[in-house]
């Protein structure tokens, strides 16, 4: 612990180095989240490759304290808060519609499974790079897998914390994290009983990511550009994903057990995909090929089971009941050993073959909100079926589900 205090130490001393070429990837990758964006953003997406349109999320129709208590919404308890089941961030000047009641720039909400909402006061809010802010210092929020525990980066604690959503317990990481230090697009996976903390970012800057151990105090490096999608429960084994510019599956192994990052196999693979979080055995990821173009943002595609450490297809099938000629799909929470939920979400290039997006100076308005539906795929038949919920959305990074997550 103590070299690595050191090291951490020496780093936050000095800003972290951005040269242009990260500066244009930052750009791009960030705003190639939304239609509206890729105009702005078109300079930028000249010089790399791939582009997925997509928007931001808010809930549906389950939020009942803003149908009690119109425009209000609490600060989220010390204690006494049921289980979540999402946290979604808000941006207020939409380019359509309203913005929900009360809205904060960049901050979070979550809602819990019976519904109530409450502002995540104590997180970081994200940066607005729709109205043209630029900078470093994403903030993004990790949810345990029964909902209990939500992980956050605090500014006024200068690191990432976990709280115990029930019993009020705050756990604060062992390590200061400054804000410049969190890139453009961060990733964070919370272990299910909430004492591992995995945190990583794009670009991949030379300042480090990090598996904390929250209970023991403890810090592992973790290279930067790959998104966390499986930890084993002794947070010795750690699965990651990367799926731009091209698609990659990294293990690393005995974590905790060697003096170094443990020991690493990274596989390069032949597709580009957009993954799904390790399921629950442990072993295989599901994953949609991703064949979108500059010219075709709806492209209907296979769903594939690989082996998560070789990357070897298990199984190919064609997946139905989606509408995947109108909608980006993301894979996210596993309901069960064979289903994976599959969110879609409307691209409006596929209707219109182009954004809305008006001439002028900033501030740019933001995404407009749309309806996100929650499917069921199961994944040994590529059948899907529609779950209940859905929600009111501007950006599928900006919602975060219960468990590990995915990557598009």
């Amino acid at each position: 612990m103590t070299w690595l205090r050191g090291v951490l130490a020496d780093i936050a001393d000095d800003s972290p180095h951005v040269d242009l070429a990260d500066e244009a990837i930052r750009i791009y990758e960030r705003r190639r989240r939304t239609g509206a964006a890729l105009i702005a953003a078109a300079t930028v997406a000249v010089i790399v490759l791939g582009a997925t349109a997509t928007v931001r999320l808010l809930p549906g129709g389950s939020e009942k304290d803003q149908v009690s208590t119109p425009g209000r919404v609490e600060n989220l308890p010390a204690k006494g808060v049921g289980p979540l089941s999402h946290a979604y961030r808000t941006f207020c000047n939409p380019i359509t519609g309203k913005a929900p009641g009360d809205c904060r720039v960049g901050a979070w909400r979550v809602v819990t499974t019976a519904g109530q909402t409450y502002h995540l006061d104590q997180a970081l809010p994200a940066i607005n790079y729709h109205d043209g802010v630029s900078g470093i210092g994403d903030s993004q929020v990790a949810i345990s897998a029964d909902g209990g525990k939500i992980a956050y980066y605090a500014p006024k604690a200068g690191t990432f914390q976990v709280r115990d959503l029930a019993s009020g317990q705050l756990t604060t990481a062992p390590v200061k994290v400054p804000r410049a230090w969190l890139g453009s697009i961060m990733s964070l996976l919370l272990s299910a009983d909430g004492r591992f903390l995995a945190f990583t970012k794009k670009p991949a800057l030379d300042d480090p990511a990090m598996l904390i151990d929250m209970r023991e105090g403890m810090v592992r490096p973790l290279p930067n550009g790959w998104n966390p999608v499986g930890l084993t429960a002794d947070g010795d084994t750690m699965t990651m994903v990367d799926y731009s510019p091209k698609s990659r599956l990294q293990t690393m192994t005995r974590l905790w057990k060697t003096a170094t990052a443990g020991n690493s196999r990274t596989v390069n693979l032949p597709k580009n995909y957009r993954f799904s979080p390790l399921a629950p055995g442990g072993t295989m990821i599901a994953a949609m090929e991703n064949r979108v173009t500059q010219s075709d943002s709806c492209v209907p595609a296979p769903l594939v089971q690989m082996d998560a450490k070789t990357g070897r297809i298990l199984r190919k099938v064609e997946v139905r009941g989606l509408p995947m000629n109108t909608h980006n799909i993301s894979l996210r929470t596993w309901l069960s050993p064979t289903e994976v939920t599959a969110l879609a979400e409307p691209n409006q290039f596929c209707r219109t073959g182009k954004p809305s997006v008006p001439d002028g100076p900033n501030p740019r308005p933001d995404p407009p909100y749309e309806t996100v539906t929650s499917y069921a795929l199961n994944v040994q038949t590529g059948q899907a079926r529609k779950l209940p919920a859905t929600y009111r959305v501007q950006e599928l990074f900006g919602l975060v589900l219960p468990g590990a997550p995915g990557a598009l």
